[in-house]
């Protein structure tokens, strides 16, 4: 009786946004304000990449080349400045041979779907987290990535994320979002409820892989302290980042770093030990009542909406938010574009000479944002 009251009690939610999907409120779908945020980021330059979708994570390598991006039809790509503009650097799988169109999710488990890129710049070799296939290295060079990790406790990886190296213990740290649900299954994690991320961490030289946190909410971004203190993971259905402490008397625990306006998507370190976030969306109305509750959630996958129609309603008008954090998590900066005028859901951000790379999951371009 009181699952029946439940469901209904959802349904009297869920019919209303359906009818707002359909005939949209004034002002319902706006992003909401971030007290003290510029809204500056429109000035943005954008890199287009040609023939390609979403660069979702960027890199320099040791030598100051790049930066280097992953695309959504396998490839991995260098940007050779204006003459050249972006060329093909490496891939991680072979079977490329229907890997032609920019966008094309049902062929990601075939093509690869490269996400996270770091480089260890002792070596010069590039660390790539591909979402179906694994966890790769490739050389200085490029061409075809090794696979390093494919599985974690007897079960293939499924989403495998983001990562940071740590060149002074010689480790790498790096995310998997989701035991359940593939990368082109994001919004249907979110929705249900999906806690099966973990957080691990591979030795380079043992080759060992050791879990280290488990139940996280969309495991998403890794970053690591300027000191190696400390490790954060972004857990994206939850709006938040998470802290588990490596050095010191609390070595081992976790808490929570913050509590954010959106969902956080990759956490990136500049040179002054400061993070930069990107936020995929601000958490708008619909947004709290879907993650409000998991029936809710559920009720929604269940309704006749496209991925596009489903996407729109969770995240409201397309937007452009990025967080500059301080190591004691204080906000120092939030730059912004609000109305989407240049930038659109922002995957991560790599400061550089006074310049912030943009990355997006979604969008044809890498954006330049001149500080």
């Amino acid at each position: 009786m009181a699952s029946k009251f439940t469901a209904a009690a959802a349904f009297l939610v869920v019919f209303p946004i359906a009818l707002a999907i359909l005939y949209p409120p004034q002002g319902l779908s706006l992003p909401p304000t971030i007290p003290g945020s510029h809204d500056l980021l429109n000035s943005s330059q954008v890199l287009p990449v040609d023939g390609a979708m979403g660069p979702e994570s960027l890199a320099f390598d040791p030598n100051g080349g790049g930066p280097y991006t992953g695309v959504a039809d396998g490839r991995i790509l260098r940007w050779d400045g204006e003459g050249r503009g972006w060329v093909e650097f490496a891939v991680t799988t072979q079977h490329r041979k229907d890997c032609v169109r920019p966008f094309a999710p049902e062929l990601e488990h075939i093509c690869g779907r490269p996400l996270g890129l770091r480089f260890d710049k002792k070596t010069g070799d590039l660390y790539i987290a591909d979402a179906y296939l694994g966890f790769f290295v490739v050389g200085p060079a490029g061409g075809l990535a090794t696979p390093l990790i494919t599985e974690a406790e007897g079960h293939p990886f499924l989403f495998t994320n983001d990562m940071d190296v740590d060149e002074k213990e010689d480790v790498i740290y790096f995310s998997d979002t989701s035991t359940s649900f593939y990368r082109r299954q994001f919004l249907t994690s979110i929705l249900s409820g999906d806690k099966t991320g973990k957080l691990m961490k591979y030795d380079k030289s043992s080759k060992q892989l050791t879990v280290l946190l488990r139940d996280l909410a969309f495991a998403n971004g890794v970053a690591l302290s300027k000191d190696g203190s400390f490790v954060l993971v972004a857990e994206t259905a939850s709006c938040r980042i998470t802290r588990l402490w490596l050095q010191g008397p609390i070595a081992g625990k976790k808490d929570i770093f913050a509590d954010l306006p959106g969902f956080p998507d990759n956490i990136r370190r500049n040179q002054n030990g400061e993070f930069w976030v990107a936020l995929h969306a601000k958490r708008g109305t619909f947004a709290r009542l879907a993650l409000s509750n998991t029936i809710i959630g559920n009720m929604l996958l269940k309704l006749p909406l496209s991925f596009r129609q489903l996407h729109s309603l969770i995240v409201g008008r397309p937007h452009a938010t990025i967080l500059k954090l301080s190591e004691e998590a204080k906000v120092l900066d939030v730059l912004e574009d609000t109305e989407g005028k240049v930038l659109r859901f922002p995957s991560e951000v790599e400061e550089r000479d006074g310049k912030l790379w943009i990355g997006s999951v979604l969008m044809p371009f890498v954006g330049v944002y001149n500080i």
